[in-house]
């Protein structure tokens, strides 16, 4: 008879013996399983190249202007999502009309998403159901998004890009007459991108919002943020030229990857796969999907990055208001008449808050100065999440971005100034939680308190901006040359193929015929499959062991950084390169088109006494809502019913009403006093003036109760109205 051996055959009991003997049958599953893991991770990668690597977007999409077919052809695209959620939505309202209960709201304007170009492919921004696509979708929005494919068109420049993105733009308002501008919506590297068209057209698009997007490339804490130097410590942009030379005329984005995963050893080398390794039984679907995406690498021509690099990574000249997209046009984010709502995460090591809310201090002098601008700038910032988190996490597309989009009409509504985008939360009726958003202004010093610091002493990165360009003149005279006489297509391909992103997929993949019997194994021993028990002492050795191993490498990370600045400073920061490189410091920003901070513009000063029963309806309400500096939902539905069914509005277009709305906020910021005064000049029957007061205290009483600041607000209202207090 066969005997069989157990760990309790020589022990008779549970011990020592027997918690090791599980321990390691476990992880010796759980290796093979993860070897089984990263061959199908290779495949996976090998088949989305014959696919021609399509976006990993899981919503389903129409295509509808491809411009590699443009008189400037270019490798972007324009889809529009079709999905069931949007089919869903209209039946629900055709329900809702059958049985009554359908109540009218105001027809959403699209959104387009705009996903980064930044190494990897499209798809981030609607990689999951629960997404950016999938809350615009479930809040009722067409909603489009800009795609790219692997390789760029021959000739293909950032100018040739912009051109087709307004084509896209163009062609979605075309499509949506009767609608609010697309909001822009920008991801990441996507979000420059998305601020060089706002600004470049600013009569074509409403809303933009920019996520986790850097515009501030020279902002940072010190001790932090290490990105930043080093561009500084390569040389500047000479490096990307020669990649790119090195490629044929073509820079890898692998190389883009590359620097994003050097920035968390500890996460490339170990904690993303020790997880997957810890976890081998509920982790390997989620792994998967994400390193399909992450795996994409896509290409640049050389004058695209060099651009990208030359003028806004180690130049900074769209902060600076010095960009060129075109010779002689110079594009400012002062430019952007829109209002923009920014997206940052404390957690975020990529795009730190620093260099996404950093260009507001630098562009504009003050939160007076974003007033008399007439702009309206929100920020809302995550306490923790890291940078793909922003586009990837589940949590943060149900709270965040369903807010963000979910409140657009609000923002549009916002009197010009600076405010920060607060979400409470409520436990719903049902159990689940209510988010309640509210917008309360800001000056710069609640910036500054983040750790943005405000326009310093920048004179180390000018010398990296100068260094950088004497680089790269002496590189294209002497090196290039030579080097372009040797590069072909088959050593630009060799090079591209051994990159070494790309080599450990091609490694653990069924190409490799070494790998293939892994697959025999991991079948083996899922039908053997024994975890080991939590209880077992070994799981907490190996977690302890995994803990060193993190602090280790986050310490070298600590020390690496730290190294980089202390370098940086003591090269940039030496006399003889600022001497030698800096003639002059030039101002941060560019000042054309400033108001000045005395003055109150012509438009707005004949405002104050000039229009009628409609502007002075929509100054009582403006005034109501900006009494106490915060502007929430239920002061919003209570303006929005009136703007719906009095029938002084009814014949107002919306874009007309909003230009209304944003005139009266200014005139009332500029001279609250005043316009109070003047509303009897606006509104000359006195049952309309009673009116008019009845409305204000049905907006301030909208949450429930009178703030002091709103009473005090309605009794100016009620003196500039001429009504007497027996009246009232």
């Amino acid at each position: 008879m066969e005997k069989s051996y157990h760990p309790e055959a020589f022990t008779g009991q549970t011990g020592a013996f027997k918690d090791a003997w599980e321990y390691w049958t476990d992880a010796w599953q759980r290796s093979v399983l993860f070897l089984d893991a990263m061959r199908k991770r290779g495949n996976a990668y090998v088949d989305h190249l014959k696919e021609g690597q399509p976006p990993v977007l899981t919503f389903r999409y129409e295509m509808i202007l491809d411009g590699r077919y443009f008189k400037r052809p270019v490798n972007y695209a324009l889809v529009r999502i079709v999905d069931r959620r949007a089919e869903e939505l209209q039946r629900k309202r055709r329900d809702e009309r059958r049985s009554g209960t359908y109540v009218k709201t105001l027809p959403k304007r699209p959104i387009i998403i705009i996903d980064p170009r930044a190494g990897h492919g499209p798809g981030i921004g609607g990689s999951k159901r629960d997404s950016e696509i999938g809350m615009a979708l479930t809040n009722g929005h067409p909603v489009y998004f800009i795609l790219f494919f692997t390789e760029p068109m021959p000739g293909q420049t950032l100018v040739d890009v912009e051109d087709a993105e307004v084509k896209f733009v163009e062609e979605v308002l075309a499509r949506h007459p009767n609608l609010d501008k697309p909001a822009i919506m920008g991801n990441c590297q996507a979000g420059w991108a998305a601020a060089l068209l706002c600004a470049d057209r600013p009569d074509l698009v409403g809303p933009l919002v920019l996520n986790g997007a850097p515009l501030s490339y020279w902002a940072g804490v010190e001790g932090a943020n290490p990105m930043r130097y080093r561009g500084g410590l390569g040389g500047g942009v000479w490096m990307n030229t020669f990649l790119s030379d090195l490629g044929n005329g073509k820079f890898d984005g692998a190389n883009l990857v590359s620097n994003f995963e050097s920035l968390n050893p500890a996460n490339t080398y170990w904690s993303k796969q020790y997880n997957l390794y810890s976890q081998i039984d509920t982790e390997e679907e989620r792994y998967l999907k994400f390193e399909r995406w992450w795996g994409g690498f896509f290409m640049m021509n050389s004058e695209e990055i060099h651009f990208i690099v030359n003028n806004l990574f180690v130049g900074n000249k769209l902060e600076r208001g010095d960009l060129e997209l075109r010779e002689g046009q110079k594009l400012s984010l002062k430019h952007i008449r829109s209002p923009i709502l920014v997206f940052a995460s404390r957690g975020d090591n990529i795009t730190p808050p620093q260099q996404a809310l950093g260009w507001i201090t630098r562009v504009y002098e003050s939160a007076d100065d974003i007033r008399r601008h007439g702009q309206v700038i929100v920020y809302i910032v995550h306490s923790d999440i890291g940078h793909l988190g922003i586009f990837v996490s589940g949590a943060v597309a149900q709270k965040e971005h369903k807010e963000i989009i979910g409140n657009f009409d609000m923002i549009e509504y916002l009197a010009p100034g600076l405010y920060e985008m607060v979400i409470d939360e409520a436990s719903g009726p049902m159990g689940n939680t209510d988010f309640k958003p509210r917008f309360e202004e800001r000056t710069f010093e609640d910036i500054y308190a983040l750790g943005t610091e405000g326009a310093q002493e920048e004179e180390d990165f000018q010398v990296v901006k100068a260094v950088s360009e004497w680089n790269d003149t002496l590189y294209r005279m002497w090196v290039r040359p030579w080097l372009q006489m040797t590069v072909n297509d088959l050593s630009a391909e060799i090079f591209k193929q051994m990159h070494p992103l790309r080599l450990q997929r091609y490694v653990f993949s069924d190409l490799n015929p070494a790998v293939r019997p892994v697959k025999a194994l991991a079948d083996m021993a899922r039908k053997t499959r024994r975890p080991v028990s939590a209880e077992n002492p070994l799981v907490d050795l190996e977690k302890q062991m995994n803990k060193v191993i993190v602090d280790t490498l986050n310490l070298y990370r600590d020390t690496r950084d730290r190294h980089q600045e202390t370098l940086f400073r003591s090269i940039f920061g030496r006399e003889i390169l600022h001497r030698a490189f800096v003639e002059g410091r030039k101002e941060i920003c560019d000042s054309g088109g400033d108001l000045p901070a005395s003055c109150v513009p012509e438009e707005i000063e004949k405002a104050f006494e000039s229009g009628g029963q409609a502007e002075g309806l929509i100054r009582v309400m403006m005034a109501v809502t900006m009494a106490d500096r915060i502007f929430d939902r239920s002061e919003y539905a209570a303006a929005e019913r009136v703007a719906l069914s009095h029938p002084i509005f009814s014949e107002i277009r919306p874009a007309v009403f909003k230009d209304i709305v944003k005139q009266q906020a200014m005139v009332i910021q500029a001279d609250e006093k005043r316009a109070l005064k003047a509303l009897g000049k606006l509104i000359r029957k006195q049952e309309d003036r009673r009116e008019a007061l009845a409305l204000g205290r049905q907006i301030a009483d909208a949450d429930g109760h009178f703030s002091e600041t709103e009473k005090v607000v309605l009794e100016k209202i009620r003196k500039g109205l001429g009504i007497s207090e027996k009246e009232a």
